[in-house]
């Protein structure tokens, strides 16, 4: 643990060495500490530092009221017990060493900024580039923060590190950290609906939810009931003009009447993420970050609010083409432009930077050319809504899986190991997100019938498959069925509710027997397991040194083998050499290898490279005479380390539909489990392209 632990901290400074390092890193920092020593903003000198210096004068625990009592400005300080305590640090060490209270504010947003550049950079590990020219680069984040000496860098850092640590699944530390979001800037809750959302309609993290309740409850009790028992903290909260924008954009109904349009765009989009069944990652954020940009483009926005939207547009461009950056490049620019015509820079050496009349902008031509930059701005802004909407949401795997479920058939002859395959299967995903369906529950008749005298359960007339498809396609539909299930000893009992899931496995003897059937089916699977081989584990199984049920009938040739014509992908079991079977047992375990036949794939030359070089099997490739159709020989042993790692290089993005952690076998199992999951993989992937 201590050289993993030791690993990793080389890692992160090796990172963050190379971070700093960059060019674009130390042409964005001079550009900063410029701005730091030449431009003192008024929010800055008449506000925050002077509520800063009273708050450290005298040290209490409500700051608010000590200003207050001495005469202060009721928006000089809106902010919570985060924002404050995150200014404090900075403030009293400039006092400490005689420096400026502007320089000690100047320093903490430059950490926050920096924080908030790694935050990013982790979240994309690989796009440092990117991450330099769309964040460090950044003009929006530049001029609010440094040129008007706004502070909104401080809660979408902490928001962004909620995200980052939701990623993580580490959620004790995300709940925690967006409550200190909320605290430092109040704004800040529109994104707490998102992250309930997301926690509920991820199942693999729902089970997890307790804990960010637990870290979002106790910062929100330590940092909120002590501001909440100040009634001056909530009078200078409350007295925020900004707080009232969010009303500016109303339709009157006539008379007192209004309709406030704000409100109910953020409603309508909090609905349409909620009718999402599943959430991932991309999803959240993407969602997150189009609430506030709506919200920017549609108020009156201070100019700090637009950094909020900064750290999700990055997220979206590591993503998008050249497009998306050519119009977040031109919003920056429209942006810059804008808030320059309407507020002055303070500059410590020289007059007031003021575009307006540099330019020589009179009225009303100045205000015309304003509304016109604005106009443009929120129309490019628009614009980006509806392509991350696009591309980032309705693109999405997890966004199209929620509007239908994927569905998986396994069949194959008796003791072929369908149900070891689907509780495989299911101990990837888990089972808040699959439901099985076996074909096998549809028998007419009990065992103790004497039907079974001239029939076996191989012959498709002893089961209710018309029974079998109608549930298959609701479930299919996303409804819920009632269905019965056997006893060991084949006798019904009570019907049981089945809902709908992201993953439906049907199983069964004939589950591959109608077209049907099949043609619900996104991926079809058969298992063909050697004769001997079934019997052999049949018996281990159950303890009988004989059993007729396995032997091969007519029926078995007639209805069952000719499934594996229509699977995409048949597992064959067999062991290495046939008569290991005779001496195999505790003391000699037989040693097996897996012939796979894959139809329709395009990514097996991956997967015979992971295979070799990660697994370290023996494997054998072969065409046959049909291009469309590939087998796979492979041997050797191989443990669930080694497919929980495979998966990582061969699906990546399958990470996100696992549970958390997923259950990976040993052995052949665990191989079959990597190889449909590559099926599934690529099964999505014309499923959504098609």
């Amino acid at each position: 643990m201590y050289q993993k632990n030791r690993f990793m901290g080389a890692t992160v400074t090796s990172v963050m060495k190379k971070l700093v390092r960059h060019p674009l890193f130390i042409a964005g920092l001079l550009i900063r500490l410029i701005l730091i020593v030449s431009i003192t903003s008024n929010a800055v000198s008449e506000w925050f530092a002077p509520f800063l210096a009273v708050s450290t004068q005298q040290f209490t625990l409500d700051p608010w009221s000590q200003w207050l009592s001495g005469g202060g400005s009721l928006t000089a300080f809106p902010y919570g017990y985060a924002m404050w305590l995150a200014l404090l640090p900075m403030t009293l060490l400039a006092k400490l060493f005689g420096f400026s209270l502007v320089i000690g504010y100047a320093l903490t947003l430059l950490i926050a900024d920096i924080g908030l550049l790694f935050t990013l950079h982790y979240l994309l590990p690989k796009r440092r580039h990117l991450v330099l020219l769309t964040y460090w680069l950044s003009p929006i984040v530049i001029l609010a923060s440094y040129g008007l000496g706004l502070n909104d860098l401080i809660p979408a850092l902490l928001l962004t590190l909620s995200l980052f640590f939701i990623r993580k699944a580490a959620l004790f530390w995300a709940g925690l950290l967006c409550a200190m979001a909320i605290s430092s800037k109040l704004s800040m809750i529109v994104a707490l609906p998102f992250f309930v959302i997301y926690l509920y309609n991820n199942k693999a993290l729902r089970q997890y939810a307790l804990k960010f309740v637990k870290g979002f409850a106790i910062t929100a009790l330590a940092l909120g009931i002590p501001f909440l028992a100040s009634n001056d903290a909530l009078l200078m909260l409350f007295s925020n003009p900004e707080m009232g924008k969010i009303y500016r954009l109303a339709l009157n109904l006539g008379g007192n009447i209004s309709v406030y349009v704000i409100p109910i765009t953020y409603l309508v989009l909090l609905y349409l993420v909620w009718r999402v069944r599943r959430l991932n990652f991309h999803l959240f954020q993407a969602t997150i970050g189009m609430a506030f940009l709506l919200i920017v483009l549609m108020t009156p926005a201070s100019p700090g609010w637009f950094v909020w939207c900064i750290p999700f547009l990055v997220l979206y461009q590591a993503i998008s083409g050249q497009m998306a950056m050519l119009l977040i490049s031109l919003f920056s620019l429209l942006y810059v432009l804008s808030t320059l015509l309407t507020v002055p820079l303070q500059l410590n050496f020289a007059a007031e930077f003021n575009l307006t009349t540099l330019l020589n902008l009179s009225e009303p031509f100045g205000n015309h050319a304003i509304s016109l930059l604005h106009t443009l701005m929120v129309a490019i802004g628009i614009i980006l809504a509806m392509r991350i909407w696009r591309e980032t949401i309705s693109r999405n795997d997890f966004f199209r899986l929620s509007r239908k479920p994927f569905v998986i058939g396994v069949s194959g002859d008796t003791g072929s190991g369908k149900r070891l395959l689907a509780q495989a299967i299911t101990d990837l995903f888990g089972h808040h997100s699959t439901v099985r369906l076996s074909s096998d529950d549809y028998h007419l008749w009990d065992k103790q019938k004497p039907i079974w005298q001239v029939m076996t359960r191989r012959n498709p007339m002893t089961n209710d498959l018309e029974g079998f498809g109608n549930d298959l396609m609701a479930l299919a539909d996303g409804k819920q069925i009632q269905t019965k299930h056997l006893r060991p000893n084949n006798r019904v009992k009570k019907p049981l509710s089945i809902r709908s899931n992201d993953f439906i496995i049907a199983s069964g003897l004939h589950a591959l027997y109608l077209p049907l059937f099949r043609q619900y089916y996104h991926l079809k699977i058969f298992l063909d397991m050697n004769e001997s081989l079934r019997e052999h584990f049949y018996c281990q199984q159950h303890g009988e040194t004989s059993n007729t049920v396995l032997q091969k009938t007519s029926d078995s040739f007639r209805f069952i083998d000719p499934q594996s014509h229509h699977a995409d992908l048949v597992f064959s079991l067999q062991p290495i050499h046939p008569r290991m079977l005779d001496g195999a047992g505790n003391q000699h375990p037989l040693r097996l290898k897996l012939v796979v036949k894959t139809r329709h794939g395009f990514n097996e030359a991956s997967l015979n490279r992971v295979l070799i070089g990660v697994c370290g099997l023996h494997v054998d490739i072969a065409s046959s005479d049909n291009t469309d159709e590939m087998q796979m020989i492979i041997e050797g042993e191989v443990s669930a380390d080694d497919m929980a790692l495979a998966t990582k290089i061969l699906c990546p993005r399958m990470m996100e539909f696992l549970d958390i952690p997923p259950k990976w076998n040993d052995g052949m199992i665990g191989l079959m489990q990597l190889i449909t999951l590559s099926h599934i993989n690529q099964a999505l992937t014309r499923r959504f392209v098609w």
